[in-house]
């Protein structure tokens, strides 16, 4: 199993790929093997595996990239898609260039990973606990959806500075949906866990425990209330209620949005943007997390960023090429899909870390308003800030407590104005630990998201019922 690829070869590569001219190139190698079973109706549809493996090759001349990729990992492929990469970034100059690549040492941060997938008996199991488990938490439950991934990644990126760094990144997921009915309604939970660690995990998250929790999603909208339509206070929930944060304002601070200046946030560090009580970090470097990186797609090691600092933007998340730009430094933020798609700066695990306040006093603050648990997905304008959330698990809040469940909800609003109408944090901050997948640009990468019991004084709830 090709798991990296030969130093020299890589140093010839980025020679050929700067012969022509170019500010800086890189070569970025991938061989990912995915095992992936899911269930349906109580029985196995789909068993996959899947392969990854190739190299893309890229010239950087001012603003501009060039970019080759090759399936093939032969010296003649490599050295013809260096070539056309150089081609693309039309630097015209003529150069001799040789590279001395140094290995660059990565932090451990994942849980160990065997190098060969499970038995296949292993991943059907799961799954079958999974649809007993849910099916017999409740009668009303009709149908039951599950998967479980395993992956497992190495990297190695080669660049012109002379560094080389591999990283082996595993990657587990396992998801059930329950659908649930009561006479003519049917409503659906939807619970998934995981992250940078091995199924052995789910040995202690049982497939038993997350069924049951996605059982009780479903059953607990079952008669539940209309939404209520209005502007009110809004609790976000804590760990699930980060995709808000991730969505609303995460994708606001990736520095190509702010060098282009198509963000609310362009130009504004040093600025205050949200209330007081508001910290963002971005984090690549949190042990075991899906969005966790020992090192970027770029090479650059997974960091701790500060975004935003008690209200006050402090900073972007940087790729290579846009911190160049910009004159700072990359934040190992440049992330991509696969070898064929070039880095872009992305989130890894973006959350609020606690404040001093408990969730009953922050729920208890409120007579009446709405309660979000957790959220099924939205739209985001970014350079507006203009965001439309659907809401997986709601309540109202009456009299300081959460009472009646709601369906059919959304938030509305604005991600700059919502943070500077939170006036409470809760001292209960944790990461959300759900299989989430961010997209942008048309790529897909792992990110986690967290966030404490949080209070926004006003945000408009969409629904069909009464304020």
């Amino acid at each position: 199993m090709l798991t990296a690829l030969d130093p020299d070869l890589l140093a010839r590569v980025l020679s050929r790929a700067l012969r022509r001219g170019g500010d800086f190139a890189d070569v970025f190698f991938e061989h990912r093997l995915t095992q992936t079973f899911r269930l349906q109706d109580g029985a196995i549809r789909e068993a996959a595996t899947t392969l990854v493996r190739g190299a893309g090759v890229r010239v950087v001349v001012g603003e501009r990239a060039g970019y080759a990729f090759s399936d093939d990992l032969d010296e003649g492929s490599l050295l013809r898609a260096a070539e056309a990469a150089a081609l693309i970034a039309r630097d015209g100059r003529e150069q001799s260039v040789v590279i001395a690549l140094a290995p660059a040492a990565a932090p451990m941060l994942y849980d160990p990973h065997p190098d060969e997938p499970a038995d296949s008996r292993r991943y059907v199991d799961l799954l079958a606990r999974a649809d007993v488990a849910a099916r017999a938490s409740d009668p009303r439950v009709v149908a039951v959806n599950a998967f479980v991934s395993d992956e497992l990644q190495y990297i190695q990126v080669a660049s012109s500075d002379g560094r080389v760094a591999t990283d082996r990144r595993p990657l587990v997921a396992l998801g059930v949906q329950v659908v649930a009915r009561a006479g003519d309604q049917r409503e659906t939970g939807y619970v998934a866990d995981g992250g940078r660690t091995s199924i052995a995990i789910y040995d202690e998250l049982t497939p038993e425990s997350l069924a049951s929790e996605s059982a009780r999603i479903a059953t607990t909208k079952l008669g539940a209330r209309e939404a209520p339509t209005g502007e009110m206070p809004v609790v976000i929930g804590p760990g699930g209620g980060g995709v808000l944060l991730h969505e609303a304002v995460g994708h606001g601070l990736e520095a190509d949005f702010n060098r282009k200046g198509t963000s609310l946030y362009s130009g504004r560090v040093g600025e205050r943007v949200a209330s007081e009580l508001v910290t963002i970090y971005d984090d690549g470097n949190l042990p075991g997390e899906r969005g966790t990186v020992a090192i970027d797609d770029e090479g650059t090691p997974g960091q701790h960023k500060v975004l935003v600092e008690r209200g006050v933007l402090r900073g972007y998340m940087q790729d290579r090429q846009n911190a160049r730009l910009m004159g700072v430094a990359s934040t190992g933020s440049g992330r991509r899909e696969s070898y064929r798609t070039l880095p872009i700066p992305r989130m890894c695990n973006t959350f609020m870390p606690a404040g001093e306040s408990t969730a009953d006093e922050v729920i208890g603050s409120i007579d009446r308003g709405f309660y979000a648990a957790s959220f099924a997905g939205g739209q985001v304008e970014i350079s507006k800030g203009d965001f439309v959330f659907m809401v997986a698990e709601g309540y109202l809040i009456e009299g300081g407590r959460i009472t009646a469940p709601v369906r059919g909800a959304t938030l509305v609003g604005n991600g700059p104005d919502a943070m500077t109408k939170v006036t409470l944090v809760g001292n209960d901050a944790r990461l959300a630990h759900r299989s989430y997948t961010c997209g942008k640009a048309g790529q897909r990468v792992p990110v986690g998201v967290g966030i404490p019991t949080v209070k926004l004084a006003a945000c408009t709830v969409g629904g069909t019922g009464r304020g």
